[in-house]
């Protein structure tokens, strides 16, 4: 059945910037706390996946990756641009935390061009991804990427020769369809939020940060996250994903191989595959952008055991970094790294499978029933019906 644990909202007051981060400020600990820690998840309802999740279950298994989300959500019944109904936010992961400003290795892939995701011209040239990834909407991108710059600017320091200048890799989904997306409700402040909260451990799920006003397959979509940790004889190495999901039709849901959208055929709101995902992948593993390049693509993999095509309409882009090889980039000296062979990727590839398949199913069961402009309602993905579905094909793992 549905879970009946409240999720924990940060709803900002419009009249005032200032008003809007305090109010930020004094729920972020209770949001983290209980939002993540009350959910429940694909497993709780005895979805089947195959893999051995980290600790969390989530993208910040990986030692020193963290997440921090601002959610915006404010108004309710027709849409007055500029002043909502408001449905969106901001989602952060930082590869090494808050406290380091070390780039790591990374890479990143488009199975379906139909969206953005910027600072991908020089993580393709450099093979580095310097700073945080960020995940919003569609039209708040820029705000976004230029905060991301003022936040660097202010936390970090200038390069070896002198001079401060970044790229912010900042990616988007559309959630127009509830939320008042040429209100520009996003701020700078906003993005702050996002960076400032960021921390290890649980990760919120479903309607938060960028996720808040997004659909998944018809249902309620949102932020997922899932992880993979690797046997000692594969290295021992972990893998974490994170979707920001917003793509799909219904009829072409599955979960654990079973055709669940024809099963609960009502509410829809389309008549074909529209929208867009993110999925961000981290590891430990020793990798080099080669690899990561090889990694990233393997999400493709992951969102098609969900039922995923990539339809035309539909911006699926994914990043992967790791996490090893600290101290990588630099301007002077020699740099010695580590990397896998190739022949010892497979574990990981298939990690990265499932942990993508995963993650998509998380941020659905998570998300909650939402209305948005002009009284338009998305249901969320009913749990008892999911459990019976899943029953009825003889595929409940418990």
């Amino acid at each position: 059945m549905q879970s009946s644990f409240p999720q924990v909202k940060k709803t900002f007051m419009r009249n005032s910037r200032v008003a809007r981060f305090l109010v930020a400020a004094a729920v972020a600990v209770l949001a983290v706390q209980s939002s993540a820690q009350f959910k429940l998840r694909a497993r709780d309802l005895g979805v089947p996946f195959d893999g051995t999740p980290g600790a969390n279950n989530a993208i910040t298994d990986v030692q020193g990756v963290e997440v921090g989300n601002t959610t915006l959500l404010s108004g309710e019944g027709k849409l007055v641009v500029g002043k909502g109904p408001v449905r969106t936010g901001v989602t952060a992961i930082l590869p090494r935390g808050k406290a380091s400003t070390d780039a790591v290795f990374a890479a990143w892939f488009t199975l379906n061009g139909n969206g953005e995701m910027t600072g991908t011209t020089w993580i393709d040239d450099s093979g580095f991804l310097d700073g945080p990834v960020m995940i919003t909407n569609t039209h708040s991108v820029g705000v976004v990427r230029d905060a991301v710059i003022a936040w660097k600017f202010k936390h970090g320091t200038p390069d070896m020769e002198g001079y401060f200048w970044s790229l912010p890799a900042v990616a988007e989904t559309w959630d127009g369809w509830l939320n008042d997306i040429n209100g520009f409700h996003v701020h700078p402040e906003d993005a702050f939020h996002a960076l400032d909260t960021a921390h290890s451990g649980a990760v919120e799920e479903g309607n938060v940060g960028g996720g808040t006003g997004m659909i998944c397959n018809e249902f309620k979509g949102g932020i997922g996250t899932s992880s993979r940790v690797l046997t000692a004889k594969a290295g021992g190495y972990t893998v974490g994903v994170l979707v920001q999901c917003n793509y799909g039709s219904r009829e072409q849901l599955r979960i654990a191989g079973v055709n669940v959208g024809r099963e609960i055929p009502e509410h829809t709101l389309r008549q074909k595959d529209v929208g867009s995902i993110i999925v961000i992948v981290a590891t430990d593993a020793p990798l080099i952008p080669t690899q990561l390049k090889r990694i990233a693509r393997k999400v493709s993999l992951g969102l098609g055991r969900d039922g995923s095509y990539s339809g035309d309409g539909s911006g699926d882009i994914f990043l992967a970094f790791s996490t090893a090889n600290p101290g990588a980039v630099g301007a002077k000296g020699l740099h010695q790294l580590t990397m896998l062979p190739n022949e010892k990727l497979d574990p990981i590839f298939l990690a990265t499978v499932q942990a993508t398949e995963e993650a998509v199913i998380n941020a659905m069961v998570a998300a909650e029933t939402m209305k948005g402009i002009n009284d338009r309602e998305v249901i969320a993905l009913p749990h008892d019906r999911l459990r019976e579905t899943l029953k009825k094909y003889n595929r409940l793992a418990k």
